[in-house]
């Protein structure tokens, strides 16, 4: 298996990268990191084990550290009237249910348990060997995203964020 191997596999990759960004641009730029991250460690790949595997861990972890690194520079944002509008128009939008806002509601550790086992189709023990934990934890973490993903989904949709809250109602 030569590196052109890893071309049937990018669209998996882009379905994954789109889910974990929630942005086409920045699930883009993820692929082409990953890519580049895979060309530079190919060394570590070892013929005969899963490709799609460690192509996700790769993903996976360089998801991760361009999340650790955006946390630790100060937001500067520069909205375009466009994106402006564009945002403007997404929040009228907000009644209408929203698989992908569900989505990335959830804590990113069971998205992404969620995703690698029901989008990729990856088994409880691949997922696991991609994010590094124990099949168990992969289990654990897909029980509660699911609970919750039900439960935001069976949110009405005027409903707020804050749970047990009863508004305050004027007499008179």
């Amino acid at each position: 298996m030569d590196r052109s191997s890893v071309l049937e596999h990018l669209p998996a990759l882009r379905r994954y990268a789109r889910v974990l960004t929630g942005d086409a641009w920045a699930a883009d730029d993820l692929v082409q990191d990953t890519l580049e991250r895979a060309c530079g460690k190919w060394h570590l790949w070892l013929p005969g084990t899963d490709l799609r595997a460690w192509l996700f861990t790769l993903m996976h972890r360089v998801f991760l550290n361009q999340r650790r690194a955006s946390a630790s520079r100060p937001a500067m944002l520069a909205l375009s009237e466009e994106d402006a509008q564009r945002r403007s128009v997404t929040h009228d939008l907000d009644h209408a249910i929203d698989l992908q806002r569900c989505l990335l509601s959830l804590p990113e550790e069971q998205r992404s348990a969620l995703l690698l086992v029901t989008l990729q189709d990856l088994s409880y023990t691949d997922a696991a060997k991609v994010l590094g934990v124990p099949v168990g934890t992969i289990m654990s973490r897909l029980s509660r995203a699911r609970s919750r993903l039900r439960a935001l989904m069976d949110e009405p949709p005027n409903a707020g964020t804050r749970v047990g809250i009863t508004p305050l109602r004027r007499r008179g």
